[in-house]
């Protein structure tokens, strides 16, 4: 994935239309959380309301939707009209799970919706709906309160942006700073947003904001540590993001950070032996139940790697099959793929 051009670069071209510029990044709008082409013809806003995104992903994790007079998400190729109802019904819903039940009911067939969307924008409806929830739940919270996020995200009413947030956070906006709390941020990476929690017993969750099972983690950690997630700083955080900075920057192998992962002791015992595997290795999950006093305990061994949620710097990745071959990485194979040839000048 290229990175993105400065900012003044790409402030440049957005506000001259500048049709080069197409397909190098998305504009995020801050004021209407809208994300949109860097040639879209609408009236263009102040720079201070600008952010800017490497792909349509991103911008939908960082919880804006697609502008629809220029459409970012759709290519030469007009989208399907399924494709397009499936849209309208995330933005219909945008804070609830949309299910095969849930489609079935709307009269749309589930492989059939599954296939178009995947086809069209070469990535999943499910995956495009998580992106929507946890994008809204995180966006902007504290920095401009609840009203004025409520009316960015377009909702109506108070309640809707209340549910969106007490669905995945477990306590309203404003009762977020009560009791204790896990802080979040969005920490941008080449390979997309990764969602960090933190407590001053360190980093507690760190992994990728598109990621299967992650509401379920967020949801199961309010419950067991008895706490909201607030979005806001934290040193933890702030000392992550400077490190995976220098990691992707290839200036740094290894992370010197405070985690405070919750699991069960022998989910921490896989992952404090993955945390000495060295970069620009694997280890098979054959050994690594071997070295953890389980043999011949690999698929144990596979599921404890599963429920790790502090990606890259419990580097889970480097886990392959016994043959070599990539299995099982929850931010998706292809990132996997990526980051073991990254880690390779390393080895």
């Amino acid at each position: 994935m290229p990175p993105l051009p400065s900012r003044h670069a790409m402030l440049r071209a957005f506000l001259a239309s500048d049709p080069t510029a197409e397909g190098r990044f998305f504009v995020g709008v801050k004021t209407t959380g809208i994300f949109c082409r860097p040639t879209c013809k609408a009236r263009k806003p102040r720079p201070d309301n600008v952010t800017f995104f490497v792909d349509a992903s991103a911008a939908l994790q960082d919880g804006f939707r697609p502008c629809k007079r220029c459409r970012p998400m759709d290519a030469n190729v007009p989208p399907p009209q399924l494709v397009l109802k499936l849209r309208a019904v995330v933005e219909q819903i945008p804070t609830g799970r949309i299910g095969d039940k849930e489609l079935a009911a709307l009269g749309i067939e589930p492989s059939t919706a599954r296939r178009q969307f995947q086809r069209h924008y070469g990535m999943t409806f499910q995956a495009y709906a998580r992106a929507r929830r946890m994008g809204l739940a995180l966006r902007d919270v504290q920095e401009n309160g609840v009203t004025a996020t409520q009316f960015a995200h377009g909702f109506e009413s108070a309640s809707g942006f209340r549910d969106a947030f007490v669905r995945i956070f477990g306590r309203p906006p404003r009762d977020a700073a009560r009791g204790g709390v896990l802080f979040a941020e969005r920490l941008p990476t080449p390979l997309g947003t990764l969602l960090g929690l933190a407590s001053d017993e360190g980093l507690v969750v760190l992994d990728f904001v598109d990621r299967r099972g992650l509401e379920r983690k967020l949801i199961a950690l309010r419950h067991r540590l008895n706490c909201a997630v607030v979005p806001g700083a934290h040193p933890h955080l702030t000392a992550a993001g400077a490190q995976l900075t220098e990691y992707f920057a290839g200036t740094r192998s290894h992370f010197d950070l405070k985690l405070a992962p919750v699991g069960s002791a022998f989910e921490h015992t896989v992952w404090q032996r993955l945390r000495t595997i060295p970069p620009g290795t694997t280890l098979s999950y054959g050994n690594l139940a071997t070295d953890v006093g389980r043999p011949g305990a690999a698929r144990a061994a596979g599921r404890a790697t599963g429920m790790n949620f502090i990606t890259i710097v419990i580097p889970c990745h480097r886990v392959v099959g016994s043959n070599g071959a990539l299995t099982g990485y929850g931010g998706g194979l292809g990132r996997k793929q990526w980051l073991l040839k990254h880690e390779e000048r390393w080895a």
